[in-house]
This record gives C-alpha cells, sequence and structure tokens, in this order.
C-alpha cells in the first residue's frame, strides 16, 4: 500500500517510521531544515527505549510521488486548504484521504444524519475550497492520541500515547477503512474502527476546546488550569456548552464533564501546543477547536457565552502578538 504522509513534523513523523517499518511504502512532504535532514539522513524516531531511523522518500513537490493508495494529512487544521494542490496531486479515484487533525474536521457534515444536509464547515475550510475540490467522499475519519515533538531536523521524539481512532463518515465498514486499520496494527499502534467516529472527535475536542485556549491565554501549565478553582470553573463552563453544541449534532459524550479536568490535572506541569505556538509566534489552532464549535454552535440556536468570550479574547491576544506589543 502508498501512503503519503502529508506535513512530516512532529505527528508525521511519529506515524511515517513505524509504519515504513511496517512495509509499507510510504512517502513524506516536508519543508525546509527537516526536508533536507529527512533527504541526508533520514528520519529518526525518538522512544523512551530506542532510537529507530527509516529513509523514507521525502520531498516538497508532491507531484513527483504519483497518485498513492492513502494520504494522511497531519497538518494543523488553518494549514490544509493553502496546499489543497499538493494534495490533489497525489489522488486519483480510489485514494483515500485522511484527516488526522485536531478539532472539528472539515467533512464533519458528510454523511451525517442531520437537519443541515452537506456542507462544508467555513471555520477550518473557508469558501468550502477542501469540500468542492478533494471532495468529502474521500475522508476518512482519524482522532490522534500520540504527542510527538521535532527535537531538531530530521529528529522526533514520540512522548506519548498509542492510539488512533479510526471510522467511515457514513459509520460504514469498508475495504480502505479495514487496510488503513491494518497498517496502523501492523505499524504497531493500537487502531479501533468505530462505527460513530464523531464521538471520538468530540471526547478529544471536548477537554481541549477549554484548556488549550486557557493556556494561551495565561501561561499556566495543565496541573495549574485543572486545579485552580477559577480556570477550573471557566473550563467546566466551556465544556458544558460543547458538549450542549456536540449533542445538538448527534454526539454522544460517554464520561461526565468532571473527568477530564481530573484527567487533565494528572498530565502535570505540560505547557500545551496552542500555549507553544502562541509564544514560537506560529499560527493557532483556535479556529479549529473553538470557531467551528461556534459555528456548529449558530447553526442549532445555541448559546456559548463562554466559548465566545475567551475565542475573543484569544484573537486579541494573537493579534497583539503578531503586532508586536
Amino acid at each position: 500500500m502508498k501512503v503519503c504522509i502529508y506535513g512530516a513534523g512532529a505527528i508525521g513523523g511519529c506515524l511515517a517510521v513505524p509504519l515504513a517499518e511496517a512495509g509499507l511504502d510510504v512517502s513524506l512532504v516536508a519543508r525546509g531544515p527537516h526536508l533536507e535532514a529527512i533527504r541526508t539522513d533520514g528520519l529518526t524516531l525518538l522512544q523512551e527505549d530506542s532510537k529507530r531511523r527509516a529513509h523514507i522518500r521525502a520531498t516538497d513537490r508532491p507531484a513527483e510521488l504519483g497518485a498513492q493508495d492513502m494520504v494522511i494529512v497531519t497538518l494543523k487544521a488553518h494549514s490544509i486548504p493553502a496546499v489543497v494542490d499538493g494534495i490533489l496531486d497525489l489522488v486519483d479515484e480510489q485514494t483515500a484521504v485522511v484527516s488526522a487533525v485536531n478539532g472539528i474536521p472539515w467533512w464533519y457534515f458528510h454523511a451525517l444524519d442531520s437537519a443541515w444536509g452537506e456542507r462544508h464547515v467555513e471555520s477550518v475550510d473557508p469558501g468550502g475550497v477542501l469540500w468542492r475540490r478533494i471532495g468529502p467522499e474521500r475522508a476518512l475519519g482519524c482522532v490522534v492520541y500520540p504527542a510527538a515533538e521535532i527535537v531538531s531536523p530530521g529528529v522526533v521524539r514520540h512522548t506519548e500515547g498509542n492510539k488512533l481512532v479510526l471510522g467511515e463518515p457514513d459509520g460504514s465498514s469498508s475495504d480502505r477503512l479495514a487496510a488503513l486499520a491494518t497498517a496502523f496494527r501492523d505499524a504497531g499502534f493500537k487502531a479501533p474502527v468505530r462505527p460513530h467516529v464523531r464521538d471520538e472527535i468530540w471526547m478529544k475536542l471536548w477537554g481541549n476546546l477549554a484548556f488549550n485556549p486557557l493556556s494561551a491565554l495565561t501561561g499556566a501549565t495543565l496541573d495549574v488550569l485543572a486545579t485552580n478553582a477559577d480556570t477550573r470553573t471557566i473550563a467546566k463552563s466551556m465544556m458544558d456548552e460543547g458538549r450542549a453544541v456536540g449533542e445538538a449534532f448527534g454526539a454522544r459524550f460517554s464520561i461526565s464533564v468532571e473527568r477530564p479536568p481530573a484527567g487533565v490535572a494528572n498530565v502535570g506541569a505540560h505547557r500545551t501546543s496552542m500555549l507553544q505556538d502562541l509564544e514560537l509566534g506560529r499560527p493557532l489552532e483556535h479556529e479549529a477547536m473553538l470557531g467551528a464549535v461556534q459555528e456548529l454552535a449558530t447553526l442549532a440556536g445555541i448559546a456559548t457565552p463562554t466559548i465566545d468570550l475567551i475565542h475573543a479574547l484569544l484573537r486579541q491576544r494573537i493579534a497583539s502578538r503578531d503586532a508586536g506589543s
């Protein structure tokens, strides 16, 4: 099976090395010093007790790679519309596009039994570019739980997590879904297949939509946010609002609102990716985590005052950073 990882960053590298070792025909789309290091020395994956290196074909010109069986997109959601041409260079009639991203995915309304029909999510797919050009029928859902970081160009550290939850948007059991699950399992990942993959999307998003923006606004680590009475109260309010939105679109939440903060507290003094991105001058995933939830809330006529307030503050924080103030 030919698999291209589009976006060979931390998560992309974490997936690419084990898949290549499992015997798949893996390629990477990368850029900059990371790309040059992979071309020269291969891609190195560090884990707690191992150091693994794979020599994988890497390029910044996707058309060189030809059509793939699977394109696994590991870019952050806001970066995907800009590379739609590159993704299309990798597809033919049979290619599946796997969205291994945080937040509400661009294909969310495809095959969703709801009153809102087939439509794009403007917050993550402005103008419906991905919906129109890639086509939601290509999409496979993938909720990513591994955490990883780029240590240096060509070197990725896998820090925790080993589960990738997969599903067809329509809940069916397809050959392509089974092939992807088998590939991930052969590579050493847990890859459960779920008939309701949107439930899993919401379960991961549930905590992220509260604690990621709060961390960016306050500079606090997760243990502080989850144990401070004030920030915990704000997080619970955001999660209550998020749950109401998810349930309006058929999502089922299998745990109480009290459980995610307790789990967050156990993570310890962790700086969220959103906080790190803010401090490093990078774009943030706020539209996929907050803007898309607000968009769905508006469709369903649900008020999200706390989410609205926090997102407004976060947008201003980003604007102040970008203005140098």
